[in-house]
């Protein structure tokens, strides 16, 4: 097979791992920095360049699309659909997993299991809103923010409204959540490829830190999910149209709660704590389900 990588950096991990795995297999790959492409929008002919030519035509593209670049990034992978390139993950569900208030609301429709959530933006009664997910402790998330990044944990309800305050006067759209203590600081990572979970593993987060990113110095683990998780997450990547997706779960006292569904997860922390060949399962996934024209949306999105 002919295999585009879609990244900005092919000496990232993720990246150097899915082409030896594609190449170990036998198949040609080749990294394309989606950023460096443009693209003839021609009627019946959609063509991308990029570097002064025409790109191949591809028998299927893995977009690692980072998230301050997601429109761009999106742009590309529709432009790859409208040509009849499977994409493993398609445009649409990246945008879907990209923003969090939507993946949110359409989990919540589907009775997936979350912690308890407000989302505001300016306000006109702290009071209630901070009422609405049971008081302090509360976490605050900036919608936009990534890997940890616009989270704060405020511990008492005076923190929580002049973090409030301070989202308000720089006109912020923000998430409030409840704070689910039981989990200690940790969550799992699950590794989902088509409809099942291939690898999961245990990120707890440093002591004084909340957060349990690698980014942020949290440690992982291997650990064996129950079949409700596996359930959960499964379902979750399912609903936002991943073929492939990292799913991030807390262990609460009413069972496991999604916190986010990752399009395009690292592989290097669950490759090293589970020892598992994922990026070989990625390729393998491909290989199986790559054909042209197979794609949900057609580039609709």
């Amino acid at each position: 097979m002919n295999i585009c990588i879609l990244s900005t950096n092919k000496k990232l991990y993720s990246t150097r791992r899915l082409v030896e795995a594609a190449a170990e297999r036998g198949h040609d790959v080749r990294v394309v920095n989606h950023l460096r492409c443009y693209m003839n929008i021609a009627s019946f002919k959609p063509s991308i360049h990029y570097n002064g030519e025409e790109l191949e035509r591809f028998d299927a593209v893995i977009p690692r699309i980072g998230a301050s670049v997601t429109f761009y990034g999106t742009a590309v992978v529709r432009q790859f659909e409208m040509m009849g390139t499977f994409c493993l993950n398609e445009s649409v569900a990246i945008s879907r997993s990209r923003d969090k208030l939507r993946s949110l609301q359409l989990l919540s429709r589907k009775g997936i299991g979350l912690p308890v959530t407000g989302f505001a933006r300016s306000p006109g009664d702290t009071s209630d809103l901070l009422n609405l997910v049971g008081g302090a402790p509360i976490v605050l998330k900036l919608l936009e923010g990534t890997q940890g990044k616009g989270v704060v944990l405020a511990e008492t309800r005076k923190a929580a409204e002049s973090v409030v305050e301070a989202f308000r006067g720089i006109n912020a759209n923000f998430l409030v959540q409840e704070f689910i203590k039981e989990a200690k600081g940790a969550d799992i990572r699950c590794l989902v490829v088509g409809d099942r979970v291939v690898a999961s593993m245990m990120r707890q987060a440093q002591e004084g830190e909340f957060r349990s990113n690698l980014h942020r110095g949290g440690s992982a683990t291997a650990i064996k999910i129950t079949p409700e998780e596996r359930s959960t997450a499964v379902r979750a990547a399912r609903i936002m149209g991943l073929n492939v997706a990292g799913v991030d779960i807390l262990r609460s006292n009413h069972g496991p709660v999604i916190m986010e569904v990752n399009s395009s997860p690292g592989l290097e922390g669950i490759e090293k704590a589970t020892d598992k060949d994922v990026a070989g399962m990625i390729i393998d996934y491909i290989v199986k389900h790559a054909k042209e024209g197979k794609t949900r949306t057609k580039g609709r999105g």
